[in-house]
This record gives C-alpha cells, sequence and structure tokens, in this order.
C-alpha cells in the first residue's frame, strides 16, 4: 500500500512538471525571444489599400480625374504622396468635408488606412 502511495505520489508530480513545463501552445514561435510576431496585423497596399482606393476614390481621382479631383489615386506613389502631402488621412476622416463626398468610408477603411500609413506604407 505504500509503495503505491509513492507511485501515485511520483506520477502527481511527473504530471504536474508536465502541463507547468512551456509547449509552445499559444503559438508563438520558439525562435523569436520577443515571444510573438512583431507585426501580426502587416497591411499592404495591394492587398488591403488598393482595393479600399478602388471601390471608393477612383470614380473621381482615377487617371485622369474628374469631377474636379486634383489628383490621381492609381497607384502606391500617388496614394503616399496624397497622405504625405495632400491630408489624405484628414479628408477621409473629416465630417465637414469629406472624402469621398458622398459620405465617410466605414471607420474599418478609415483605419486600415491609418494602419497601413503607421507601417511605413508597405507594398
Amino acid at each position: 500500500m505504500k509503495n503505491i502511495g509513492h507511485l501515485l505520489m511520483l506520477l502527481c508530480m511527473i504530471v504536474c512538471i508536465g502541463c507547468s513545463k512551456s509547449d509552445n501552445s499559444e503559438g508563438t514561435p520558439m525562435d523569436d525571444p520577443d515571444g510573438g510576431d512583431p507585426n501580426p496585423t502587416a497591411l499592404s497596399y495591394q492587398n488591403n489599400i488598393r482595393p479600399i482606393i478602388q471601390s471608393n476614390c477612383i470614380a473621381c481621382h482615377g487617371n485622369p480625374p474628374t469631377n474636379n479631383a486634383p489628383m490621381s489615386l492609381t497607384t502606391l506613389s500617388q496614394v503616399q504622396s496624397a497622405v504625405e502631402t495632400r491630408g489624405l488621412l484628414s479628408r477621409i476622416n473629416s465630417t465637414t468635408n469629406p472624402m469621398p463626398p458622398d459620405g465617410l468610408m466605414p471607420m474599418s477603411a478609415r483605419q486600415l488606412i491609418a494602419d497601413w500609413v503607421d507601417q511605413g506604407f508597405p507594398e
């Protein structure tokens, strides 16, 4: 009986040690010393921003621009320039003079554009 008690205690210790040891169950890469993806929501112009621009801006900001639009937004460099020199982020978030002129695009789209800018305009 004493041996069974010791065996059960040893088995409990093994289970506790096995459960407390890191098994990477959170999906964190073992070779990543920071403990996670440095940019879990990496965005790109091609995959995330271009579709937003095409569905909300190209009607006026095409090539060539129409409806008195001052510039084209058909390329990455044109969109980046509009952010850096023409206040694109302010205009898409403006409640008094929004772009597009028929009303603000969804907040999720505006946030994606802002996040993309914060990430340094990745292609």
